[in-house]
């Protein structure tokens, strides 16, 4: 069953034995919820846990959220349509996995060169983002909650050092996002794949360089044992969001204050993810840096610049979709253009500060 209402069950009938409701039977609401991650996934699938953890013990067990992982229920990449129809009561991922169905929806994780992830959650919650994502997914009967961002992700491991531009041609990439655009017009074969399915097909041959997240997640998976040269920052992913989403109907027969609850938990789950992914990405850079033949290098500056140019021209070709794309496109760039200047005196300059005073320890 979906979605259990289980009411106070059964008063005693003349000439039969009354027994003791059981507490499930209290007025108790169970959830399913889907996600792409693999069971117990370091940050993502993780904080998915907490939140369902979470939303059972605000309300007290009245609103009991199962998990499943990817493939459970459904497959990793069909969580959305599982919430649309009810399936599923909710779910956790980035919004990017859906844009086969709303291109947009590229804007709501995160765009190469774009906002950080407190930018990101600022323009959520204060830049009037959060009023055009919950209307593109009024189509889809679903209600989207920010629920965090893994923050600066890593840029790729790959087998093969990447000296210029050239070295890119005929690559066989794993890579998530607007980035795996920008690496096609690039010439990179570029594949998305679940994660689940990443360290396989690093192992396998598949691939000839894979992205996932960041140090934490990578080490997590083994990535560093099956390629050495790996770029940072990635250009693509600067902070992408996460996001739990929520059928329509399954939130409109909640109570007020159990809706109150899952805003409320969504929102503790986002302060969480974030702190979570910088904690240990942090602690683990650099014991994955002392693992054997690890290198961390930089894009070298003509790739930089082809992925930039390739950026520009991929956004203005998503901006031309349709009109509440183009309108999430103006509002996510005029919130950039303000964001870089901001930073370029305080964001920036205090990292640049910080490092030189380091320097003198």
């Amino acid at each position: 069953m979906r979605r259990r209402d289980i009411l106070a069950a059964g008063a005693a009938t003349a000439g039969t034995v009354t027994l003791a409701a059981p507490a499930i039977s209290q007025g108790i609401t169970e959830w399913n919820m889907v996600m792409p991650w693999p069971r117990g996934t370091p940050g993502v699938g993780v904080n998915a846990e907490r939140f369902a953890e979470r939303v059972t013990a605000m309300s007290g067990g009245r609103l009991a959220i199962n998990v499943f992982a990817a493939g459970e229920l459904v497959p990793p990449f069909e969580g959305l349509d599982a919430v649309s129809s009810g399936t599923a009561d909710c779910g956790h991922a980035p919004p990017y996995f859906w844009v086969g169905k709303a291109p947009v929806l590229n804007y709501f994780t995160g765009i190469p060169f774009g906002l950080t992830a407190t930018e990101l959650a600022a323009w959520f919650q204060f830049g009037g983002a959060l009023e055009l994502w919950q209307e593109v997914y009024d189509e889809f009967n679903v209600i989207p909650f920010y629920a965090g961002s893994s923050g600066v992700q890593a840029g790729g491991w790959f087998r093969e050092p990447i000296n210029s531009l050239a070295d890119l041609q005929g690559l066989k990439f794993r890579i998530a996002g607007l980035g795996g655009e920008v690496m096609r017009r690039l010439g990179v074969n570029t594949v998305l794949m679940p994660p689940g399915e990443i360290g396989p097909a690093m192992m396998s041959g598949t691939v000839d360089a894979v992205e996932w997240i960041g140090p934490w997640n990578d080490r997590a998976f083994g990535l560093q044992r099956l390629a050495k040269y790996y770029y940072n920052p990635s250009f693509h992913e600067p902070g992408p969001g996460l996001e739990i989403i929520v059928n329509k109907d399954a939130y409109a027969a909640l109570t007020p204050d159990l809706q109150a609850i899952v805003k409320g938990a969504a929102a503790a789950t986002a302060f969480e993810t974030l702190a979570d992914f910088n904690y240990h990405n942090v602690v683990s850079y650099l014991p994955l840096l002392e693992e054997e033949g690890v290198q961390s290098l930089p894009w070298p500056d003509d790739v930089i610049d082809a992925m930039a140019r390739e950026t520009w021209a991929v956004l203005e070709d998503l901006a031309a979709t349709d009109d509440h794309t183009r309108r999430t496109h103006e509002s996510f760039m005029a919130f950039l253009r303000q964001c870089d200047r901001y930073a370029a005196s305080f964001d920036t300059a205090i990292l640049q500060l910080r490092h030189r005073a380091l320097e003198q320890l």
